[in-house]
């Protein structure tokens, strides 16, 4: 519901966006939760659909639109890596881009300058592989690409409710996860971090199944050693779903 009620996320994608920007990156590759494989697929069409994938929402959602170019280019460069360290990975002409990536994209780049490479989760994934996936991809960085982790620092839908006002009071295991993740990322504790689910107070209550916390061990595998981290305090939406974002420079 973040396209229609996006309540104080919005301004820290938007104010996020900019200082993006601001680096002069050419191209977005994006991984989300929400395009899962075996293997590793890359989107390679030129001009990527918007994915409606879910259900349930209010029909407004539908309507939305995120025109954006794609970049074969880029996407194949992203394979060659991945190859290059193991991983089996293909291309995929044909894939959209899901509300995992055009939701907080069109909030971050509202005029859709920048081409976006959809990177599926390869299933099963834990918190190593994420990492080590990050890890494969680093080098486009130094070619001026965005490697971008869509997820959520909590997410337990069993407790969501409809009637909830998008900015209500966080609940404290909440409070208490995402403080426990700012202090593992300010310490450079990747060791704990990587084994969040057995270290993190309240781990399996704030992330159920894991793959809406994985796009940040994918960051910090793309970030790399001595990456000066900033957080984006985007508050909690209705009580349960921790908004923060991490950028690594």
């Amino acid at each position: 519901m973040l396209p229609l009620e996006p309540g104080s996320a919005a301004g820290m994608l938007r104010e996020l966006g900019r200082e993006l920007l601001g680096h002069g990156p050419r191209a977005v590759v994006a991984l989300s939760p929400h395009w899962m494989t075996r293997g590793v697929a890359l989107g390679a069409h030129e001009r990527p659909p918007t994915l409606h994938d879910f259900h349930g929402f209010d029909p407004a959602l539908r309507a939305l639109r995120y025109d954006v170019p794609g970049s074969p280019e880029v996407a194949a460069e992203a394979r060659r890596l991945l190859q290059a360290a193991g991983m089996t990975a293909s291309l995929d002409s044909l894939r959209g881009l899901d509300h995992g990536m055009w939701v907080p994209l069109q909030l971050m780049f509202p005029r859709a300058e920048l081409p976006v490479v959809a990177l599926s989760m390869p299933w099963p994934l834990d918190a190593v592989g994420a990492w080590q996936l990050g890890q494969a991809l680093r080098p486009l960085r130094e070619q001026g690409v965005l490697l971008l982790g869509s997820g959520s620092l909590t997410h337990n839908l069993h407790e969501f409710r409809a009637a909830a006002a998008v900015d209500a009071a966080a609940a404290p295991y909440v409070r208490e996860f995402t403080d426990w993740v700012a202090a593992a990322i300010s310490a450079g504790d990747l060791q704990q971090l990587l084994a969040w689910d057995t270290r993190a107070p309240h781990a399996l209550r704030a992330h159920p199944t894991p793959e809406h916390l994985l796009p940040l061990h994918f960051a910090l595998g793309a970030a790399g050693d001595g990456a000066q981290a900033r957080r984006w305090h985007g508050g909690v939406h209705y009580g349960m779903l921790a908004m923060d974002a991490w950028s690594f420079d």
